[in-house]
């Protein structure tokens, strides 16, 4: 286990903020924290206050949840560089200041923002265990034996039918991922390619696969890619910049970490509702 204090972290509110849906509140052990499933990996942690205890082998941590919490970046720093003026986006980085732009895989992302799209919170955190449960691997964890599935590889993916995928509750969106599937297996879009582009040059290509349109790329390029340029707009989004900035959003203003605010932003919307 990993004990670890740090600041402008929340588990909760990471959990609450729509970049991860895999995430979730669970009792172990009479103790109560967050699973977080990630790939084929799953961890149990805990926050109280600045303290944080993952329950997971030091060497684990380093490799992966480490990167994959983004703590190695200071995000007070973009919180200072918010325009003292701006009485709205101060506000929703003071409620959300715990929010981090999680480094996910992409592949992962890929599907699971297919999935999101014309759907609520709860139907694609249901939707994506499903697809693990019939297409992805069956793990243990380490240290209570536990079964979790982790998330498929393209090949199960790009095998199944349209029907067998509609099993899963995909709807519509099941001819998308199984299209996408086998863009990925067949070699005409390759990934590790997209991880060493640009944000715009990521962005394009992400529009040429099926299903993916302008927020879903974005979302894409922020939650796998941590390309924090990208700014997804949703309708949440797109109400509060109508609302509260009518001659658009200064991202110039805030270039490099645009994303980062889009987060606070969408959880202000969504915990004000």
């Amino acid at each position: 286990m990993i004990a670890l204090e740090t600041k402008n972290f929340n588990l909760k509110q990471i959990s609450s903020s729509g970049q991860c849906f895999r995430m979730r509140p669970k009792e172990e052990k009479g103790e109560s924290g967050y699973e977080i499933i990630a790939g084929d990996h799953c961890l149990f942690a805990q926050q109280e206050a600045d303290l944080c205890k993952f329950h997971c082998s030091g060497e684990e941590f380093e490799q992966f949840w480490y990167s994959y919490f983004d703590l190695g970046t200071d995000y007070e720093s973009y919180i200072e560089n918010i325009d003292p003026l701006d009485e709205y986006l101060t506000n929703a980085a003071h409620r959300g200041h715990g929010i981090r732009i999680l480094r996910q895989d992409l592949w992962e992302m890929i599907v699971t923002f297919l999935i999101s799209q014309q759907n609520n919170i709860v139907r694609i955190r249901h939707c994506i265990d499903n697809i693990c449960k019939c297409y992805g691997k069956e793990m243990k964890t380490a240290d209570s034996g536990e079964t979790y599935y982790a998330f498929p590889e393209p090949e199960p993916l790009a095998a199944a039918t349209d029907e067998e995928l509609k099993t899963c509750n995909l709807g519509y969106r099941s001819k998308y991922i199984i299209r996408t599937a086998n863009s990925i297996t067949s070699g005409e879009v390759n990934l590790d390619g997209l991880l060493s582009m640009d944000y715009q040059q990521a962005r394009t290509e992400l529009l040429k696969l099926y299903g993916i349109g302008e927020k879903v790329a974005d979302c894409i390029c922020l939650f796998a890619l941590h390309k924090l340029k990208a700014f997804p707009v949703d309708t949440h989004i797109r109400q509060a910049i109508e609302k509260h900035y009518p001659n658009g959003f200064p991202a110039e203003r805030y270039r490099g970490f645009e994303g980062v605010l889009q987060q606070y932003i969408f959880y202000y919307e969504l915990t004000d509702a």
